[in-house]
């Protein structure tokens, strides 16, 4: 069955959650590529078109972008937190979308451990991870659920594209094998499988929905509507884990609910 074969264009029942947080690089921070009469580029992050941003406007939740052009699951760790301060109570959120991979596998080499395995991981001491893209992604959800605990986090592929390298295509398939296996090790981790169920992103798809080598606004509103399609999915085939969301971080629970 395919989740999003229907795209919904309401947000559909990811108004559940109040707040969203959403980590990524610039696809997720409605970055629009200008350019000069030189030929010169330009890369500016619109976040008011963030695909988050269109999903909380549909919802009427708050979203924070926790993304920016060029970012990485090592440089979010390194250098991002530091300057912008994810980890505050006033930001904490109820759920989390994880959106990186396209600049890590661009940048493998940056990783003092490569592309990396679950191997890579200390389940019990985030801190002991080696420093592989498994390693770093990895801390990030760690990190996540000590700050915020059982935080509902949705983890997302890369999208397919057409023409694809040999080595992209390798590359971002084991994004994908590597993001699958993870709801076997974290309880409330979701895939957004959009390199599996999502369109293919080729010539005819870029004539609509990109400017240069970024999606443009239409492209944007897309990805918002195709993601909360897949969210709602989620929370609909699995509604006993979603059922006391409005009590996170309140203290309180259901104790005749197993979730």
């Amino acid at each position: 069955m395919n989740p999003i074969k229907k795209i919904r264009t309401d947000g559909g029942d990811v108004s559940i959650f109040r707040t969203i947080g959403f980590i990524g690089d610039s696809l997720s921070s409605g970055e629009h590529e200008s350019t000069k009469e030189d030929g010169t580029k330009g890369f500016h992050d619109y976040y008011e078109y963030s695909w988050g941003q269109y999903i909380a406007r549909k919802c009427g939740l708050t979203a924070y972008n926790f993304s920016q052009g060029g970012l990485q699951a090592r440089t979010f760790l390194e250098d991002y937190i530091q300057k912008n301060s994810p980890f505050v109570l006033e930001k904490r959120c109820q759920a989390y979308v994880i959106a990186l991979g396209l600049n890590d596998m661009t940048h493998i080499a940056d990783y003092p451990d490569g592309f990396g395995s679950m191997a890579d991981v200390d389940l019990s001491d985030y801190r002991n991870n080696k420093k592989s893209y498994v390693g770093c992604y990895v801390k990030i959800i760690q990190m996540l659920r000590e700050f915020a605990p059982k935080c509902r986090i949705f983890v997302m592929t890369t999208a397919r594209e057409k023409p694809e390298s040999e080595e992209k295509k390798k590359n971002f398939d084991a994004i994908q094998s590597f993001l699958n296996s993870l709801p076997s090790v974290f309880d409330f981790l979701y895939v957004l499988d959009i390199r599996r169920y999502g369109p293919t992103y080729d010539p005819a798809f870029g004539k609509k929905y990109f400017l240069g080598g970024h999606m443009n606004a239409l492209g944007y509103k897309f990805t918002a509507d195709m993601v909360s399609t897949y969210m709602t999915y989620y929370i609909n085939e699995y509604p006993e884990q979603f059922a006391q969301v409005g009590f996170l971080y309140t203290g309180l629970n259901n104790a005749h609910c197993k979730y």
